[in-house]
Parts: C-alpha cells; sequence; structure tokens
C-alpha cells in the first residue's frame, strides 16, 4: 500500500491550500484516513480523521477553518484548509490507520488477518504572515 500526498506550498495567512493523499495497492477495507502534522522541533499532532462510516473529527485548533473528505471511487482523501495561519506549517502527513489487505489467490480472495497502518511520505505546508 502506497500513500502519496500533494497540495502543499507556500501560501499568506488567510489563504487556503487543498491537499490529497491517493492510496494505492490491494486494499479490502481501511479503519480511518488521518491528517497527522509535525511543526520543528514539535511532535507530530492529529489534525482531522474520517472513519469509514464517513465521521469526521477535527484537532480543536483546526475546528471550523479545515475539512477532511473522501473520495472512495479515487482512493483519495483531501484536506481543504481555509483561512491558514503561521502556526499552522508544519510537514502534513497522511495515514490509513486499520488497513486490512485483500488476499487473492486462485481459489479466491479473503481479508488479510491483521491489520496495518500506512503513512505517506508527507508534504509540506508554510504559512506567511
Amino acid at each position: 500500500v502506497e500513500l502519496v500526498e500533494s497540495g502543499g506550498g507556500l501560501v499568506q495567512a488567510g489563504g487556503s491550500l487543498r491537499l490529497s493523499c491517493a492510496a494505492s495497492g490491494t486494499i479490502f477495507s481501511i479503519n480511518a484516513m488521518n491528517w497527522y502534522r509535525q511543526a520543528p522541533g514539535k511532535q507530530r499532532d492529529l489534525v482531522a480523521s474520517l472513519t469509514s462510516g464517513g465521521v469526521p473529527r477535527y484537532a480543536d485548533s483546526v475546528k471550523g477553518r479545515f475539512t477532511i473528505s473522501r473520495d472512495n471511487a479515487k482512493n483519495t482523501t483531501y484536506l481543504q484548509m481555509n483561512s491558514l495561519q503561521p502556526e499552522d506549517t508544519a510537514v502534513y502527513y497522511c495515514n490509513a490507520d486499520g488497513v486490512f489487505l485483500l488476499y487473492c489467490a486462485g481459489w479466491g480472495c479473503t481479508p488479510s488477518p491483521t491489520h496495518y497502518d500506512y503513512w505517506g511520505q508527507g508534504t509540506q505546508v508554510t504559512v506567511s504572515s
């Protein structure tokens, strides 16, 4: 399974960006898709998550400004970021949580007996004041 992020960049305070995370691989199901961010010298924090049932959750710091969504047909998760502030500057990582893989052989296909977590490579978001 590979997660590829895109959409980061440099934006002025008050501006917007939309991050994308495209998932590829033999996936049976995903429990949740998450966006994390890590600023220099700080820990990696959860920004937003979206369960397989479509329930979004947000960190308090981004509520009302960020929106997480998912296009199941494209296996892509988005993070729309509006009203960006300098404190939003960080590397943003896409995470697939609780992934069951699909194993196929001549007799058919079955989900993996255990689940896995995957991370993207990260995309830099820089907000200038």
